[in-house]
């Protein structure tokens, strides 16, 4: 799939003209003083019990509340713009909340947490900060997060939730046009995904079938509320990854009135419907479809790729202490050829396609308890994959046509059993009831070590039982000192009822009011994805759980109220990684597949646990949160060093070992009409296996060279500027995002060109500016 994001791009130009038509113009007027409304609730950090007599304010401007019996607020005639809360309440650890969107035309919706200041921190915790006084004891250390604002207006982003996150510290992408993540070293499906608290495999249009990535996140980042992502050292909470996790908090539809958008993107439109039910829920729907397949016809290209998605949430508080809410998010993305002439024949030969269609739902119950509280969650996610790659005479290559369903039930406890003293527990069931895989793959693509054709045809179902639970505590053992420990149990009952412990543990020591020291480890299990078991008979025999076991430390200073300064260092080792036995260089690290023809894909080959591996680096990080000055930002510069080792024993780097990335992004928002941001991304480049160029197996990867050649630097800038119009009680929202403003024509992996018999490099687009409109209504 490395072409067709790129295209994607390449067409952003022809959406639209750069300027608004003199009848909008002549119709916008924008008042003197426009005012909006923010509603929202208070609740505490750990319980999410609300609170009750909490000042909200707005920065600089006289609009002040408090918060109700039930947690809520409303702020009425608040400045249109990006405004600053000050919160506030006796006992808790004050909080300013920014980067909230005020406009006329819709209630802005937040969810506001305060964190109970224990009687031995009150000396230590005094100032209102844009930062946790406290980190989760889930995610103690190397998390980063971001709130609506801060992910929506990412420069270069494309409006896509996985590349708005990709800028934290340690975190890379496999190309620009990709968002599969590589975190500290790590393959793509080693990364976990959770979204309103369902456990999510691909949350990508054309995701790679056994992995993360993709290159459209099907998740509208108008519905998120808030992301975070842990690339390490996370606590038992979260399991069977082994080397990030991210969050994904999606928001709860206003409870005013009902409003909506119209959005339309480089590459899509969509359109959005929210607002209250009854007295105590609310719902928003959302349905986009993209119109790639009639710019990729205008063009003249001869793969034509589509998508469609809808998403809905309803969220219902029959009581203060009982919360209802329902989620389902479901896709189907298509491409389609064109085969009318030998050269579009001969080009689309080297294109593995992939229809998919795929849901995700869940439905949440949170019981407040007198001291905690227990959120259950029951959901299912369901893909439908068909996937074929055909030669320039149209005869088959790959085809794959699987199903793969999975039902879930967890309950996770948060309870605060005195104070300072905070236990997590919880139990989750996972059954995939709908494991199908037809999949025949041609043997001149399926070659051994020796270079003999093993032609792969199998048709098989199966389902499989996974159970996981797991148990913290967190203890404010001295004044500032924090400490945390917990074991996780996994049970893998289609891996020959394999059960596997984790054990967690947290330190960390606030040094004084802004500067804390950390220390965190632990043990980490990771499945084997499903197709895997497939690939060969003696696959579901061979393959058990891996491990990673990391340990990170870390200090961060927060200076003034919206200033972080971090640095990390850290360490992961491997042990009973799938390995290829085709391959016994190479360990397995798919990272998406766009020609079947270049290596065996989804890992549908003989695999064995002996690989192992080890992943150490550095990383330092700054982040600067919109508040008192116009300016908001972040920079990172890390390290990293990973080596991996097949079945041969022989040490060499990873197919992702990035030894240096490095990533800036800065902010200027002088008013509430106007937002300029820059972004700078630059890397090593990612290690390549060059291909045989003679002999009867020109054409293929030579492992005898495997990843013996690095790419070049990668460095690209994004500029992004947003202008914000009032149009009598509406708002509408255009912006020019300005892709690879430096046009640098980045090189991607080399692929062979059978025609000319020579390995050619991919080179990405030059400047892409891209334009789009969010009318609010």
């Amino acid at each position: 799939m490395r072409r067709l994001p790129l295209v994607v791009l390449q067409c952003a130009v022809l959406l639209m003209p750069a300027t608004f038509p003199a009848e909008l113009r002549a119709q916008t007027v924008e008042a003197q003083v426009t005012t909006g409304v923010i509603v929202g609730r208070i609740v505490e950090a750990l319980t999410e019990a609300p609170i009750v007599g909490a000042t909200v304010r707005v920065l600089d401007q006289d609009v002040v509340v408090q918060s109700d019996a039930a947690g809520r607020f409303t702020l009425r005639g608040v400045r249109q713009g990006i405004v600053t809360l000050d919160i506030r309440r006796l006992g808790y650890a004050p909080v300013r909340r920014g980067d909230i969107a005020v406009s006329p035309a819709k209630p802005a919706e937040v969810t506001i947490t305060l964190q109970p200041i224990d009687q031995q921190l009150e000396q230590v915790t005094v100032r209102p900060e844009a930062f946790p006084a406290l980190r989760p004891s889930s995610t103690p250390v190397s998390t980063q997060s971001y709130d609506a604002e801060e992910v929506r207006r990412q420069p270069g982003a494309q409006e896509d939730v996985l590349r708005a996150v990709s800028i934290a510290p340690g975190v890379g992408v496999t190309s620009a046009a990709r968002n599969d993540l590589v975190v500290r070293g790590g393959a793509p499906f080693e990364n976990l995904f959770v979204v309103d608290n369902i456990e999510v495999p691909n949350i990508n249009h054309f995701g790679s079938q056994g992995s993360t990535g993709g290159p459209i996140s099907l998740i509208n980042i108008r519905f998120v509320e808030s992301a975070a992502l842990s690339a390490g050292g996370f606590g038992a909470r979260y399991g069977d990854r082994t080397s990030s996790a991210t969050t994904i908090t999606l928001r709860e539809g206003n409870t005013e009135r009902i409003a909506g958008e119209v959005n339309v993107a480089a590459t899509q439109f969509g359109a959005v419907l929210e607002g209250p039910i009854g007295s105590k829920g609310s719902f928003f729907a959302n349905v986009r479809q993209s119109y790639l397949d009639l710019l990729f016809k205008a063009i003249g290209l001869s793969f034509i790729p589509a998508y469609t998605d809808a998403t809905a949430k309803a969220v219902w508080r029959p009581t203060t202490r009982d919360a209802f809410s329902v989620l389902t998010i479901a896709a189907r993305g298509t491409i389609s050829f064109d085969n009318s002439t030998d050269s579009a024949r001969v080009n689309n030969s080297q294109v593995l396609a992939p229809v998919q269609d795929q849901y995700f739902s869940g439905l949440t119950w949170k019981r407040l308890l007198p001291r905690g509280v227990v959120t259950t969650t029951l959901g299912r996610t369901w893909t439908r994959f068909v996937t074929a790659q055909r030669d320039s005479l149209l005869q088959p290559i790959f085809e794959n046509r699987s199903t793969e369903g999975e039902n879930s039930l967890r309950s996770d406890l948060t309870w605060v059993a005195r104070r300072g003293l905070e236990i997590e527990a919880g139990v989750q069931w996972r059954y995939a009831s709908t494991l199908r895989y037809d999949a025949t793959l041609a043997g001149f693509t399926r070659r051994d070590e020796t270079g003999v054709a093993q032609p792969l045809r199998v048709d098989t179902s199966f389902t499989a039982w996974r159970q996981a639970s797991y148990a913290q505590a967190s203890w404010q053992a001295l004044p500032r000192l924090r400490v945390s420990g917990g074991l996780r149990s996994d049970w893998y009952g289609f891996l020959n009822d394999a059960w596997r412990l984790s054990p967690r543990g947290n330190v960390a020591f606030r040094v004084n009011e802004a500067t804390t020291l950390s220390l965190a480890g632990g043990r980490y299990w990771q499945a084997p994805s499903y197709i895997w078991l497939v690939g060969d008979a003696g696959n579901a025999e061979r393959l058990k759980p891996f491990r990673a076991d990391q340990l990170v430390a870390g200090v961060t200073r927060v200076v003034g109220s919206d200033l972080k300064l971090q640095f990390e260092v850290y360490g992961k080792r491997y042990a009973d990684f799938p390995s290829r036995q085709f391959r016994p260089q190479a360990v397995l690290a798919p990272s998406g597949f766009d020609d079947a023809t270049t290596d065996i894909p989804f890992g549908l080959e003989p695999l064995t646990s002996q690989g192992t591996g080890q992943v150490i680096g550095a990383e330092a990080f700054a982040q600067k949160k919109f508040g008192a000055t116009p300016w908001y930002g972040q920079a990172s510069l890390s390290w990293n060093r990973a080596r991996f080792a097949g079945l041969d024993g022989v040490d060499r780097p990873g197919a992702f070992d990035t030894p240096v990335l490095a990533n800036v992004v800065l902010g200027w928002r002088p008013n509430a009409k106007w937002e300029v941001a820059t972004r700078v991304r630059a890397a090593s480049g990612l290690r390549y296996t060059p291909f045989r160029e003679s002999g009867t197996l020109a054409g293929t990867l030579d492992f005898t060279q495997y990843l013996s050649d690095r790419l070049p630097t990668f460095f690209a800038a994004d500029l992004r500027i947003d202008r914000r119009f009032i149009i009598g009680n509406r708002q509408l929202i255009a912006f020019l995002d300005l892709q690879n403003v430096s046009n640098r024509n980045n090189v991607g992996a080399p692929q062979w060109n059978p025609r000319l018999r020579v390995a050619e490099f991919n080179e990405g687009a030059g400047l892409l500016p891209s334009i789009g409109l969010n009318f609010e209504f």
